[in-house]
């Protein structure tokens, strides 16, 4: 029965290879078929990863241009070079620089041209700050209700009460500015 066994175990084995042979040609057959399609994801895939790192190379030292300007900036000013640099490199730096500059010297003339931003808060931020330079309140989206306590301080200033606690009454109470608002809403009471 050995010989038996032996010789069933040298069919299965051969059988086994010869299926791993059939399934390579099979495979080799796909690859003559499909070389084009495969050889192309390749490249692709390759493609994708240089131009992704190079990408992301390029970006990185833009930014790291930007903030030696600002760095630059920082220690002078009037650093005219360094100013273009930073507007080159990082536009919206830029901005944040000729905003907070402009709001630190109240130069109204440019925090006008940054008034027209693309970004929404720097565009806001600014035309609230030349209204408040001017004493004169605007519609703002982040300071809403600073806006409302400088109106009310105008309306008590002007001695229309009743407008001013109107105004007062839009500032939330969980507000930080509540405490201010309900101390301007008490001198209405002592302007009666």
């Amino acid at each position: 029965m050995s010989i038996k066994d032996d010789v069933k175990y040298v069919k299965t084995e051969l059988s086994g290879d010869e299926k791993v042979l059939e399934s390579a040609f099979k495979l080799e057959s796909l690859y003559k078929k499909y070389k084009i399609v495969v050889w192309g994801a390749v490249g692709a895939a390759l493609l994708f990863f240089v131009v992704t790192t190079g990408w992301s190379a390029v970006r990185q030292s833009k930014l790291e241009a930007a903030n030696q300007a600002l760095l630059t900036l920082q220690n002078n000013p009037n650093d005219t070079e360094a100013l273009s640099v930073l507007k080159e490199n990082n536009p919206a730096l830029h901005e944040v620089y000729i905003f907070s500059q402009a709001a630190k010297t109240k130069d109204i003339k440019r925090l006008a041209g940054v008034s027209d931003s693309k970004n929404d808060i720097i565009a806001d931020m600014s035309r609230y700050t030349v209204g408040a330079i001017e004493k004169k309140p605007v519609d703002s989206k982040l300071y809403t209700e600073l806006v409302y306590l400088e109106e009310a301080y105008i309306e008590i200033k002007a001695g229309d009460m009743e407008k001013a606690k109107s105004k007062l009454a839009l500032i939330d109470g969980r507000s930080s500015l509540s405490m201010l608002a309900k101390l301007l809403e008490h001198s209405t009471l002592k302007g009666k």
